[in-house]
């Protein structure tokens, strides 16, 4: 997954706007317009890097000189203590910029050091490990470029790319076979089809539509196992809800093939990293 410039500068420049609205009142009135320094990124935990480019773009915008050293780069393990980068501009710059870019870096870091635990942890399963539309509204391209870095997938970027028939569908339209139906009628033939399910009798009409996906919604362990046996590969099943760290590897072992959780981008803690000037 390759982000986009403009749509990175657009958020950018959308956070520094926030930030800095006309002035910066202690950096503007104490620094000098042409003085210059040397800033370092410290990481002060241990995890999974994300977003280091993003940063220096922050300060390359408030700055068109500035110039940067990264030394761990996106998608790289990142040990407390490891110098991660230093950047060189305008001193102004640096202290504008400090706040927008270790945001962006630390909850991009967050993101993508939980979803690689969680992908360690089902490792030797079948099982992927994916996110969910559950993002910051205007960051979901940073989030979800986060994910992949940290070793997962996503689901759906938004509402165009899949049918997913969730609980409040089928009961606004009446039933799992009607809506499936009624979507058949009208959708193009690229568009897959998937539908939440809530118990074995739902995922069992679901099947009998042969839908792509089938979503096993807050389903316990053992059911998931029986989901599987019963599904036995006609479609791919997802098990989503009330997933965490302690109950991921179980879940993964029932045999489902994609497990997808809203925590990996609307609750995850942010990685800690500091921006220090070099004296």
């Amino acid at each position: 997954m390759r982000l986009m410039q403009f749509q990175i500068d657009d958020i950018i420049k959308t956070a520094l706007l926030e930030d800095i609205n006309y002035v910066d009142v202690s950096t503007d009135y104490l620094v000098e317009e042409n003085s210059v320094s040397t800033a370092r990124y410290v990481a002060k935990a241990d995890g999974v890097l994300c977003g280091i480019d993003i940063a220096a773009r922050v300060f390359e915008l408030l700055d068109s000189e500035a110039e940067s050293e990264i030394y761990i780069h996106d998608g790289e393990s990142v040990k407390k203590g490891d110098i991660i980068a230093r950047f060189t501009a305008k001193t102004r710059a640096l202290l504008k910029g400090e706040r927008t870019a270790l945001n962006i870096i630390q909850h991009m870091s967050g993101i993508a050091t939980a979803t690689n635990r969680c992908v360690k942890l089902v490792e030797g399963t079948k099982a992927s490990i994916a996110d969910t539309r559950k993002t910051l509204p205007g960051l979901r391209v940073l989030q979800k470029y986060a994910v992949i870095v940290g070793g997962g997938k996503n689901h759906r970027y938004n509402l165009s790319d899949c049918a997913m028939l969730k609980d409040t569908h089928i009961d606004a339209y009446g039933s799992i076979t009607a809506a499936v139906n009624k979507l058949r009628e009208k959708m193009g033939h690229t568009t897959k089809i998937e539908v939440e399910v809530g118990n074995l009798e739902q995922l069992k009409e679901a099947l009998s539509l042969n839908v792509e996906i089938i979503m096993l919604d807050n389903m316990s362990v053992d059911d998931m196992k029986k989901a599987v046996e019963i599904t036995n590969g006609k479609s791919l099943l997802e098990a989503s809800g009330n997933v965490t760290e302690e109950n991921i590897k179980e879940i993964a072992q029932t045999g489902v093939d994609i497990i997808s959780l809203g925590a990996l981008t609307h609750s995850v803690k942010a990685f800690d990293i500091s921006m220090k000037i070099d004296k």
